[in-house]
């Protein structure tokens, strides 16, 4: 399935959307204007997100950066060519956001791993140069650090499966640069069954390290079987389609999040899948993901990191608790990370790093 970001040029073709006025949508009958939300449900989003704040579960800046050559980009005092900078995260209640490092497909074996490296140091980079706004976050314990010090915290990862090039070995060099997310998406290692032998052994190996299974672009297939062999709560980071109910059902069991991703036609459709996903999975298995600067429409009211509020004001029209918003915005998101650290903690003592390789294990 392909990954939202497959057109390396589509994060710089989009952006010029931002330079028109977004108008404020809320929830209105289907083929009617969108118009402004009540006054009274963004201030008190705002209020709920000054505690609780947004957790993204999947931003395309790193890419954007990458490969938007010959412009030199001010995230710190604001950046309109982007989707992103440091005073629209600032107005959008974000407190931490997953960089996704994905790169473009064409780019294969050791090219890929190469441009993966160089996200990575342009990340560390960024938040080297912004340190009144971002801190790079390895862990739980960061992510509130972060948070607690109004920094935003800058998780690396999702790194693509194919970056790895079939090596576990290169999967435990990525965690020591400070890698916590890994998709499985597009490897040969998740096609036939779901899962191969090896894709088995991928999974136990990042629960060791505790980086965390995103299931973003996997088949239902690989889904389901991941499910079964993970023992860490996976998460679901910006899949491009519904993800079907028994998965979410599986996911709920496995505590695992799935961030919908703010790409529907509308705030109130993008309401509409957050709702369903909470209905079936349950309140702690929801996050969000903007998939900004990942070149991926979205809705009018939409168009950038500041606009999240207003879909917090929407959910709050629709009568979601206070509880139920908390664990959406922040707490789903810094619970797995926890759970994916304790769970390596008590694994690393019982099994060391994995010598399995590809050609010996699905021969």
């Amino acid at each position: 399935m392909a990954d939202l970001e497959d057109d390396p040029h589509a994060a710089t073709a989009a952006v010029g959307d931002l330079d028109s006025p977004v108008p404020p949508s809320t929830r209105v009958p289907a083929g009617q204007p969108e118009q402004a939300e009540p006054a009274g449900s963004l201030e008190r989003a705002r209020e709920l997100l000054a505690a609780h704040p947004i957790a993204d579960g999947h931003s395309g800046l790193a890419r954007a950066l990458k490969y938007a050559s010959g412009y030199e980009y001010d995230i710190e005092l604001g950046e309109r060519v982007l989707e992103t900078d440091i005073p629209r995260l600032r107005d959008g209640c974000v407190g931490a956001q997953f960089l996704s490092l994905h790169v473009p497909p064409e780019l294969t074996g050791e090219r890929a791993l190469s441009a993966t490296l160089e996200q990575i140091d342009l990340v560390r980079s960024l938040v080297a140069s912004c340190p009144e706004g971002l801190r790079l976050a390895l862990s739980a314990d960061d992510l509130a650090d972060a948070r607690n010090c109004g920094r935003v915290a800058t998780l690396l990862g999702p790194v693509a499966g194919p970056a790895l090039s079939d090596s576990l070995g290169t999967l435990r060099a990525f965690h020591a640069l400070g890698v916590r997310s890994l998709t499985l998406a597009g490897t040969s290692w998740t096609q036939g069954t779901g899962l191969t032998r090896f894709g088995h052994e991928v999974v136990r190996e990042m629960n060791r390290l505790g980086v965390l299974v995103d299931l973003a672009g996997c088949s239902a297939d690989t889904m389901r079987r991941t499910l079964a062999v993970a023992g860490a709560p996976v998460v679901v980071s910006h899949h491009p389609a519904r993800v079907p109910d028994d998965v979410l059902g599986l996911l709920r069991a496995n505590r695992g999040v799935c961030m919908v991703a703010c790409t529907a036609t509308t705030i109130r459709e993008t309401a509409d899948r957050l709702d369903h996903v909470r209905e079936v999975a349950g309140p702690e298995s929801v996050g969000l993901s903007g998939a900004y600067d990942t070149g991926t429409p979205h809705a009018p009211g939409l168009g950038d990191v500041s606009c999240f509020p207003r879909v917090i004001a929407e959910l709050l029209d629709r009568d979601w608790p206070d509880p139920d918003i908390e664990a959406l915005t922040w707490s789903n998101v810094s619970r797995v990370l926890r759970e994916a650290e304790f769970m390596a903690r008590a694994t690393q003592p019982r099994r060391g790093p994995s010598t399995a390789t590809l050609p010996a294990l699905d021969a």
